[in-house]
Order: C-alpha cells, then sequence, then structure tokens
C-alpha cells in the first residue's frame, strides 16, 4: 500500500471508528415538475472533511462486488459520473440514463445475519453497481428485491461499521428507499418517497413527517438540524417549488432547499452527535444529465455534463482531484479539466496489517 493510500485509510478510518454509529448526516431531496423536469440535490454531512473527487466512468468496465471469490461480478452497461470519498467508496452518482443513487448514514442497520452465505457486495461500491446495471428505479428495485447479495460493511478500528441506506430516484421522478432492517431488506418504491434523511428507520420518519404536515409548513416548522427535524423542511419546501417551474427556477429552487437543509460550519453538538457540517451538496439534472456539485469551502459551483463526456466502451475514465486540491478554484463546468485516470480502489475492509 502506497503512502498516499495508507493515509486515506488511516483517515477514514480514523473517523469512522472513532465516532458513534449516529454521527453521520446528509438529506436527499427530489423535485418532480409537471412539465417532467426532475432533479435530485443532497447534503453530505460529517464532523471532518470529507475528501472527495469526481469520477466519470464509462461503460463496459469489469467490476466485482468484494475481493473474494464469494461476490458478484459486473460489466458497466451504463457510463456515470461519481462522487468518490476518500478515493475509495462511491458515495453517489447519475448514470447516462439519468438514474440518481445516493448513500446516507443509517444507524442500526443490520445487513444480514450470522451464517449468511450469500455473495458479499461492497458498501465502497453498491451504488455504482445501480448505477452500472440500471435505467430506471423500477429495474433496480425488481433486481434488488430478488435479495441475492448480502451487504458487507467495512469494518473499522473501534467496532463501527459504514451502515448506510440507499435512495434511487430516475428521470421520471420515481424513487426507492433501500434499507436492511434485522438483516432483512425494506423497500419503499414510488413517487412520494421524495425526501430521505438518516435516523430513525424510514417508516418511522415518514411517520413523523405526516405529523408535521398536520401541522401545516405555512404555520410552523422545525427549525433544528436533527435528522427528523430536516426531513419535515426539506418535504415541505422541495414540494413549495412550483410544479410548472422552467429548468433554471427548477434548479434554484432545489438548490435552495438543500442549502435551507443543510447544517453550518462549526455546528456540533456533544449529545447529540448525528449533527454534523455540511461538507458538500449535489444537484443532478436528470434530464439534461448535469451534475451539480459545490463545497461549502469554496462559494463556487462545479458542475459535469454527462452527455458531452466520451462513455463509449473502451474510453477512459476520467478524474477531477479535489481532494488534493481543497481550495480549488474552478468554477462552472469542468468537463475539460478531467484527467484520464485509473479507476479508484474500492475499500473493501481495512488492511489487517495497518497500525493507527
Amino acid at each position: 500500500m502506497n503512502f498516499i493510500t495508507k493515509i486515506s485509510v488511516m483517515s477514514v478510518a480514523a473517523l469512522i471508528g472513532s465516532a458513534p454509529l449516529d454521527a453521520d448526516a446528509c438529506t436527499r431531496v427530489v423535485y418532480i415538475g409537471d412539465s417532467g423536469i426532475v432533479i435530485t440535490g443532497r447534503t453530505l454531512d460529517w464532523k471532518e472533511n470529507i475528501g472527495t473527487n469526481l469520477y466519470v466512468m464509462p461503460r463496459g468496465m469489469e467490476r466485482t462486488g468484494y475481493d473474494d471469490n464469494n461476490t458478484i461480478k459486473w460489466a458497466s452497461k451504463y457510463g456515470s459520473v461519481v462522487a468518490v470519498g476518500y478515493d475509495m467508496g462511491v458515495s453517489e452518482g447519475m448514470n447516462e440514463k439519468g438514474l440518481v443513487c445516493n448513500l446516507l448514514y443509517l444507524p442500526g442497520t443490520i445487513y444480514s445475519l450470522p451464517g449468511d452465505n450469500r455473495p458479499a457486495m461492497s458498501t465502497s461500491v453498491w451504488a455504482q453497481y445501480v448505477l452500472d446495471n440500471f435505467a430506471t428505479t423500477a429495474e433496480a428495485v425488481a433486481e434488488l428485491k430478488k435479495d441475492a447479495f448480502r451487504i458487507d460493511a467495512p469494518a473499522m478500528p473501534g467496532g463501527s461499521s459504514t451502515t448506510l441506506h440507499m435512495a434511487i430516484s430516475d428521470a421520471t421522478g420515481n424513487s426507492a428507499i433501500i434499507e436492511y432492517i434485522d438483516g432483512k431488506i425494506s423497500i419503499h418504491e414510488g413517487k412520494e418517497y421524495q425526501v430521505l434523511t438518516n435516523a430513525p428507520t424510514y417508516d418511522d420518519q415518514l411517520a413523523i413527517n405526516d405529523y408535521w404536515q398536520g401541522v401545516g409548513g405555512m404555520h410552523m416548522l422545525p427549525g433544528t438540524n436533527r435528522s427528523s427535524d430536516r426531513f419535515a423542511r426539506g418535504y415541505f419546501y422541495i414540494n413549495a417549488i412550483p410544479k410548472n417551474a422552467n429548468r433554471q427556477m427548477a434548479l434554484g429552487g432545489v438548490f435552495g432547499v438543500v442549502r435551507n437543509v443543510s447544517v453550518p460550519l462549526g455546528i456540533s453538538v456533544p449529545e447529540q452527535p448525528e449533527i454534523s457540517s455540511t461538507r458538500w451538496r449535489s444537484v443532478a439534472d436528470q434530464q439534461n444529465k448535469i451534475y451539480f456539485f459545490e463545497t461549502t469551502l469554496s462559494p463556487s459551483v462545479i458542475w459535469v455534463d454527462l452527455s458531452k463526456m466520451d462513455l463509449r466502451k473502451g474510453a477512459p475514465v476520467k478524474k477531477l482531484d479535489l481532494m488534493n486540491n481543497p481550495d480549488y478554484p474552478y468554477s462552472g463546468e469542468v468537463n475539460d479539466l478531467m484527467v484520464t485516470s485509473k479507476p479508484f480502489t474500492p475499500m473493501y475492509r481495512i488492511p489487517k496489517d495497518l497500525k493507527l
């Protein structure tokens, strides 16, 4: 393992391994307009800055779900743009069909029970698997319902694991929320599932939101940074954007919502460790295949126009290195700034010989 990779592994291990189970907080929202405009936005919140690079992956890439023989293998059917944390795992992305996949933290997740011998799928490539293989949410749900593999979350020093739930949305606005509760998969599918945050599990999030819908957002909305409060605000505001908005208004509206549910830098509540500062935000225009990205350390928004990228089988992987350029001076479209790169190396597990 080279020096840079070792430092990255140590960083992610120290952050996740030392963090309480509910230390990561994120919010995801989907706007659905009457004219067919669909836009998905999200925040990524964490108590430390998460180094994230953007990659464009072409079709035809050979992948494996885990680093042993008991796994699944596939070749990517669709090209995609993905956000890769610590250069080791896909946090989210959008493929060339306008399918968006986001991963958010869910404390208490139990992916599988002891004795489960199904093929393994690492959380580091779980989102990439969905983006590689499916054009619509319905296609993804039909396959995931088969429950043909078990999710493996890398064990970190200190005993914590990368326990996540998944949000999928396609270019029609159809959404799915995928969770694993007590070793069993749980799936909510439908256009009504526009919002996802963290704890509690999704059924309970929906129940809490029902209460706030009864109160009425024009009368009162919860204003704290707690997960359930962000859910209520995200749901009300994403549906407040006019349904007849044009593309520019809709994009501005979604940016406004994800900024509204963001947690300002410097916020830390020791007795409620699930409240963490927002580190970056993304907005995906699923009709035009444009992926917008902004960090909270920069005043500028950048974007990748996936429709202009070479996604043919055999085309090179392209990368925008933001980890090593935290004060990047980029603004606007960054297609031409992405350079040919090797694919990232998934983190299937912390090396046994790693000493922190």
